[in-house]
């Protein structure tokens, strides 16, 4: 395996990693300043980096065996394209909030499951971001303050430079998770705040079911559902969709009114879902999980055959809940099992795909776990 000093001809200043995220639940409403419920996974993307004392920047992936040099002058907006857009573009974000950097040599060792709806883009940003803070002095990853304004670069770079309109949810994630925590994020007023999730105090697991069908967010399709959503509030006459009402979006055109009807009744659905387990509730949630993705297939349209396959089958296999997570056309499907049950929901759910002759899933469990940090 190539490593950095074959690379680079040096070795590294550190290694950094960030992990991806599952959303519990609270999808596509985090551009509607809506309420999100993440927690950040085991799953981790590790980076090697060292600081340069010129512009220059040369990034290399081992997952995607591809190399992208140049400047930071030289980022912008679709450029670099791909998976370079994502580290480049942090760097090209922290120079425009007035940071001073220079270049990096940065190596991208191991890597959340590409393409999976697990967030890969947000943990390589993140754990970019964290090194570069290091490295360059920036003194922000030391405080809850100063990584959310390292996230506001991470979404800066995924926003303008890579061009997916994303909201914030994903890099907020992987720079504050708890361990054993989810995290309430209010993208309204930027607050956040841990909340208890442990499923396996409760003799349950949180099961990803990845459906091995790849999406990018980038293609179009995430950018019109926001599109819809913004349309929507103009057209009630508020800045976002927050506060709107089920009555209110009734009065919308006829092609609006299920993208709104999903973000309203998403985020009372968050807000249910945090009351539940701020009580130590947990098992109730199911039903909540199962609505939100009929919600999801039907009002905003971005599942898919495999992932609506992957949730009914785990249901009727035992889970208490089920529904995909992530950006959707592809990536995964989570569901709440009784420990005891786990098994019998992965056969069923692999039986399916294999009935329906889909690619066989990749199964793996979800541990709530910390953010970003350096490991090396």
């Amino acid at each position: 395996m190539t490593g950095f000093r074959e690379l680079f001809g040096r070795e590294p200043d550190g290694r950094w990693a960030a992990p991806g995220r599952v959303n519990l639940i609270g999808e596509h409403v985090d551009y509607a300043q809506g309420l999100c419920l993440p927690f950040a996974i085991a799953e981790r993307t590790v980076v090697e980096v060292a600081a340069r004392d010129d512009d220059r920047v040369r990034l290399h992936s081992l997952a995607e065996q591809d190399s992208w040099s140049g400047t930071i002058d030289e980022v912008a907006p679709r450029s670099p394209d791909g998976w370079a857009g994502y580290a480049a573009g942090v760097l090209w974000a922290l120079r425009q909030a007035g940071h001073k950097i220079g270049g990096i040599d940065l190596l991208v060792t191991d890597t959340v499951p590409l393409g999976a709806g697990l967030s890969s883009s947000a943990a390589l940003e993140c754990s970019t971001a964290l090194a570069v803070d290091e490295l360059f002095g920036l003194g922000l990853g030391g405080t809850p303050s100063g990584r959310r304004a390292l996230a506001a670069a991470c979404i800066s770079a995924e926003n303008d430079v890579v061009g997916a309109a994303t909201g914030g949810m994903d890099q907020a994630t992987s720079l504050l998770g708890v361990a054993g925590h989810a995290l309430l994020l209010d993208m309204r007023d930027g607050t956040d705040r841990a909340v208890p999730f442990a499923p396996a105090d409760d003799g349950l697991a949180l099961m990803v079911i990845d459906t091995r069908v790849r999406h990018r967010l980038a293609d179009g399709q995430y950018g019109m559902r926001r599109a819809a959503v913004e349309k929507a509030a103009a057209a009630l006459g508020r800045p976002s969709l927050r506060d709107a009402t089920l009555a209110e979006v009734t009065t919308l055109d006829p092609d609006l009114v299920p993208r709104a009807r999903h973000i309203v009744t998403e985020i009372a659905r968050v807000r249910e879902t945090v009351e539940l387990l701020d009580a130590g509730r947990l098992p109730e949630i199911g039903p909540l999980l199962d609505a939100s993705h009929a919600s999801l297939a039907h009002d905003y349209e971005v599942s898919c055959d495999e992932l609506d396959l992957a949730c009914s089958a785990a249901r009727r296999a035992g889970a208490l809940g089920a529904r995909m997570t992530g950006g959707g056309f592809g990536g995964s499907a989570i569901a709440l099992v009784p420990v005891e049950q786990e098994d019998a929901v992965a056969s069923e759910v692999r039986a399916a795909f294999a009935e329906a002759r889909y690619r066989e899933p990749e199964i793996r469990g979800a541990q709530p776990s910390a953010g970003a940090e350096r490991v090396g």
